[in-house]
């Protein structure tokens, strides 16, 4: 024991080191995967990597006190060639889930409650998937991306009865809207009556297989369900639905560790949309 804490006093810092590079780079990478700058900077690691190794190999010493000058004003390039990308970032960095306070995740409720009640009244149908902590990519196919701030004009305008995009659903993350007219899942219940109609077996079938809240309208009646773990509420009263949208997204926002925020932020990260992108 005596010889190996010595070596654990000296060791821990390059790991340390190794570690936060590594979380670095691959942050690095997912930033710039999908951006427009991302050919930029592809094609200028390939010209350092095979300067410094002809620099190097062929012992070409001016040009090697010229590549450590460049490293020197390369944060600069980074800043000028990514600052719209950066802006974006920033700006989207509070709204991740390690930021998010329960004023915000009220508010959040308050923008769907809105949107239900504008829709409702004059039966535009509609299917909201409210994602929790399961990523809804894998459970749901198609969609077109929309990737825009949750707003009740907004969702009034994809579920309108005329646009292109008002058939399936919509999946809402945070208070933005990530997809619409996805396709969910079915659910495979032999006891559901005949009444119940193709939108609100997607929201049961979405939430037996994910933790989403589905918040479904009927273009026939008007009338408000949703689906949340396999169970079905059906034709529900607005004050009804805030109460319980309240009851699973604020207080669990309310009672959430540093942990799991840091969960939270991470896989928010790594999803397929960090952040806007043109």
């Amino acid at each position: 024991m005596n010889h190996i804490w010595p070596w654990i006093q000296v060791g821990w810092r390059p790991a340390v080191e190794i570690l936060i590079l590594t979380v670095g780079i691959y942050s690095a990478f997912l930033f710039v995967r999908g951006t427009r700058g991302a050919p930029v900077v592809t094609g200028f690691l390939a010209l350092l990597l095979t300067l410094t190794i002809v620099t190097r190999v062929l012992s070409l010493n001016v040009l090697n006190v010229l590549l450590g000058q460049f490293f020197s004003v390369l944060a600069i390039a980074v800043v000028v060639i990514f600052q719209p990308e950066l802006r974006r970032i920033l700006a989207e960095l509070g709204n991740l889930p390690l930021f998010n306070t329960a004023r915000e995740q009220r508010e959040y409720v308050e923008e769907i409650i809105q949107t239900v009640d504008r829709l409702a009244p004059v039966r535009i149908g509609a299917l909201i998937a409210l994602e929790q902590n399961q990523q809804l990519a894998e459970a749901v196919e198609g969609g077109i991306n929309v990737d825009c701030e949750l707003t009740p004009e907004m969702m009034e305008t994809i579920f309108f009865p005329n646009n292109a995009i008002h058939d399936g659903g919509v999946i809402v993350r945070d208070g933005r809207i990530l997809k619409a007219a996805c396709i969910f899942p079915l659910t495979q219940r032999q006891d559901l009556p005949k009444s119940v109609g193709t939108r609100h077996r997607a929201a049961i079938g979405l939430s037996e297989e994910t933790d989403a809240i589905c918040v479904v309208v009927s273009e026939e009646t008007g009338a408000i369900s949703y689906a949340h773990r396999g169970s079905f509420s059906k034709a529900i009263s607005i004050e009804e639905l805030r109460a319980y949208l309240t009851s699973v997204i604020v207080r669990k926002t309310e009672q959430r560790t540093w942990w799991q925020r840091m969960r939270a932020f991470a896989l928010r990260l790594q999803s397929d949309q960090p952040f806007n992108r043109d």
